[in-house]
């Protein structure tokens, strides 16, 4: 674990000598080939393979390894792997610890593509899935079997932003069977807003693309393991193919440098238009961690250090389709697209019943249509005037 304060170790983890090799951000080594000069520099490869050393492009580069050893110093891990996107890090590391004939719990309030990995791809290797409610708390050990190997958090949860009480879920599951594997999702937080590792969770992942990049324009999974499953985690991994290459990795690496002001920025922004919006007669509850009106608003409190820029809230009325296509088409500042996390202000709509399809654990509590943001690093004014159009837009329809 760093002794660093958070602001510092993201600007100087992962910058050894080694890795920047005179400039100050690492180099960018782009190799599939990594040549041997003697066949004893070839052996001591091959037994470091595994540990930063230079083996084969599969296994990293000077540039993957910078990344790598950041990550993990962030984290307080054994080691960080890498991914293709934040899917292939939740698929990898869930796939990394189960086997045919397993059982998993999953948080019902998780990423919609992680819960179709489960159903569509787990099934076919006959290992079932269950889903919970979210704030289940110590309540989890109930549900916990013989065979379960694994239980997947996300906090807060994907859409309608839950909050899990971690310390009672870890607590519960290690009372009742300390062998299972508990992997959290801790992309909203990116990894520094809630140290997933120091409160006993074993795998922190993490979809990079989002803040850790920051700007939209790269792809990127992360999976930070404890010293209990890191060898696992890195060689099942490795033997499935997951790896990125070296211009995201020196990406990512640039992108944590700036991770905690534009975290800062984002924060600010978000709590402001929060409170405008709980204000407003159109809104029926807004669901940011950081307001008492969020589930497991108490949790975030206690356990997190601070916010970000994605955050939902619901309206009062479920708008028609035409409704929602004029709201959604004309907003000057906010622009429809998947993902979050970069520079630009981003919106999203869901009907109740959608949601309450991919909801095996429960449905919705609402009947309004919900509206998800991601607030960028515009100005707030300009945001809220924008957003008061868009519900001028609602009245007229």
């Amino acid at each position: 674990m760093s002794s660093k304060k958070t602001a510092t170790a993201l600007v100087s983890a992962g910058r050894s000598k080694r890795y920047t090799q005179g400039s100050v951000n690492s180099v960018i080594q782009r190799a599939s080939s990594l040549i041997f000069e003697t066949v004893a520099d070839k052996k001591q490869a091959t037994l470091n393979r595994a540990k930063s050393g230079l083996f084969y492009g599969r296994r990293g580069t000077l540039t993957h390894f910078s990344f790598q050893d950041a990550m993990t110093e962030l984290e307080g891990g054994a080691g960080c792997a890498l991914y293709p996107c934040g899917a292939a890090a939740i698929a990898n590391a869930i796939l990394s610890f189960v086997s045919g004939g397993d059982h998993v719990l999953v948080t019902g309030s998780v990423y919609e593509p992680t819960q179709a990995f489960c159903d569509n791809v787990l099934s076919k290797f006959n290992v079932t899935t269950r889903y919970f409610d979210p704030l289940i708390g110590a309540g989890i050990a109930d549900l916990i079997q013989e065979n379960t190997k694994v239980v997947f958090l996300e906090s807060p949860g994907s859409i309608t932003m839950e909050v899990h009480d971690v310390p009672a879920i870890v607590s519960a599951v290690r009372r009742v069977n300390p062998d299972i594997v508990i992997i959290m999702d801790n992309t909203w937080a990116a990894g520094i807003l809630f140290k997933a590792l120091e409160f006993g969770i074993d795998i922190s992942v993490q979809s990079g693309t989002k803040y850790i990049v920051g700007h939209s324009d790269a792809m990127l999974g992360t999976a930070v393991a404890n010293a209990r499953c890191w060898d696992q985690l890195r060689e099942h991994s490795y033997l499935m193919g997951q790896m990125v290459d070296a211009d995201t990795a020196y990406v990512a690496s640039r992108g944590l440098r700036t991770l905690g002001v534009r975290l800062k920025q984002h924060q600010e922004s978000s709590l402001r238009i929060a409170h405008w919006l709980a204000a407003r007669p159109e809104v029926a509850v807004v669901n940011h961690p950081a307001l008492p009106s969020c589930k497991g608003h108490a949790f975030y409190v206690r356990d997190f250090t601070g916010c970000n820029g994605l955050f939902s809230f619901v309206l009062k009325q479920k708008l028609s389709k035409e409704q929602l296509s004029d709201y959604l088409d004309n907003f000057a500042h906010f622009s429809m697209a998947y993902s979050w996390g970069g520079f630009e202000s981003l919106i999203l709509a869901n009907q109740p019943e959608d949601l309450a399809s991919i909801r095996p654990a429960g449905g919705v509590d609402f009947t309004g249509t919900l509206i998800r943001l991601h607030i960028g690093l515009e100005d707030c004014d300009d945001l809220i005037d924008d957003l008061t159009a868009g519900f001028n837009r609602i009245h007229k329809v």
